[in-house]
């Protein structure tokens, strides 16, 4: 057997090669592998030197194993180092799901997000966003002796609460305050939970169009982005394509992130773009995108099977979030002495 024999893996022995798979598909390196497999073993014979059974592994166990381990050497890895370990041992059934007894807010929000997804058809972006708010607002005005009180709730407690955010976010940011508050209000009285339509008791947020003129972009300075976009990596052949995608077709970033590897028909020269509310639009795939994407996925992009088109060049592998464009971007900006701009402003100058 390679790297970690079994008989030295303790409890953990029978899971060595499915972990070792597992690590392959998720884009460790073979070093790293080696590495990880060393770390199961030795968590295996402590298991098994503690009387614990592996079901009982879990994140408490893993730092009471990490304890020991300093007591020992100099270079121990840190719990984030064993999360891959949990990971697998949890995806594998080996090891339970953690369970934890529902709250009446979790309760509510999960309620909420239910209603989101299935009745607005909100997307998923969208859905946390407006989720996040819920939970600091319920925490924040809807609590009372330790216990959920909705019911209670009046303007003053949204007034309050929307005061608190102008402070903390800025005015684009405090608008959309606005509307995830009202979602929420409006939830809540058709659920019963509130007798009074509490969304119209939220204020809105003053704001001046053009009040911070955006940084211009030409066509030229996007070209430019392109042109100063370094293919000699996996990773700027990556950037690369969403940099394309982005300036050339003019999707948002939830859309870039959202793109499968069946979007792209490649006979008929379009791809398919999942947009807001569950839309999906055929787009024609110029050349130029579809050459730099072909250059993406003919080069180190992992084989395992993985829908999504853009994937973290960095293990875990797995696909790219929203904001990972928008890092792009920037990046892009600071390489060719351009003013910083978000994927937005490049989409007004596809569409201009």
């Amino acid at each position: 057997m390679r790297g970690t024999p079994r008989r030295k893996a303790g409890l953990l022995a029978p899971q060595v090669e499915d972990y070792r798979t597992w690590l392959a598909q998720h884009g460790y390196t073979p070093q790293t592998t080696r590495n990880m497999l060393k770390d199961l073993g030795q968590v295996g014979l402590w298991l098994a030197r503690a009387g614990l059974r592996v079901d009982e592994l879990s994140e408490e166990r893993l730092e009471d194993f990490l304890a020991v381990r300093r007591g020992t050497r100099r270079r121990v890895p840190g719990i984030r180092g064993m999360a891959p370990l949990l990971a697998f041992l949890r995806e594998t059934g080996v090891v339970a799901q953690p369970q934890s007894a529902p709250t009446p807010i979790t309760t509510l929000l999960e309620q909420f997000r239910s209603w989101m997804e299935k009745e607005r058809g909100l997307a998923t972006p969208t859905v946390l966003r407006y989720e996040n708010t819920a939970r600091r607002f319920l925490t924040e005005q809807a609590m009372t002796g330790g216990d959920l009180t909705p019911a209670r709730l009046s303007g003053a407690d949204l007034n309050a609460f929307l005061l608190r955010e102008c402070e903390r976010v800025s005015a684009g940011s405090a608008k959309g305050r606005v509307a995830e508050l009202r979602a929420l209000m409006r939830f809540l009285h058709l659920r019963g939970a509130i007798p009074l339509r509490l969304g119209s008791a939220v204020p809105p947020v003053g704001g001046w169009r053009l009040a911070a003129v955006p940084p211009t972009m030409t066509a030229a300075d996007v070209q430019l982005l392109l042109d100063h976009c370094p293919r000699d990596t996996a990773v700027g052949v990556r950037d690369y394509a969403i940099l394309t995608v982005v300036a050339r077709l003019g999707l948002r970033s939830i859309e870039v992130a959202r793109l499968e590897l069946g979007d792209v028909d490649w006979r008929a020269g379009e791809i398919v773009v999942r947009g807001k509310g569950r839309r999906e639009d055929r787009l024609p795939l110029p050349a130029e995108v579809g050459d730099a994407l072909v250059a993406y996925l003919s080069g180190d992009r992992p084989r395992q099977q993985a829908r999504h088109l853009f994937l973290t060049c960095r293990a875990p592998r797995g696909p790219i979030r929203a904001d990972l464009v928008g890092d792009v971007v920037e990046r892009a900006c600071l390489r060719a002495g351009l003013p910083r701009v978000g994927p937005h402003r490049l989409r007004h100058i596809v569409s201009a």
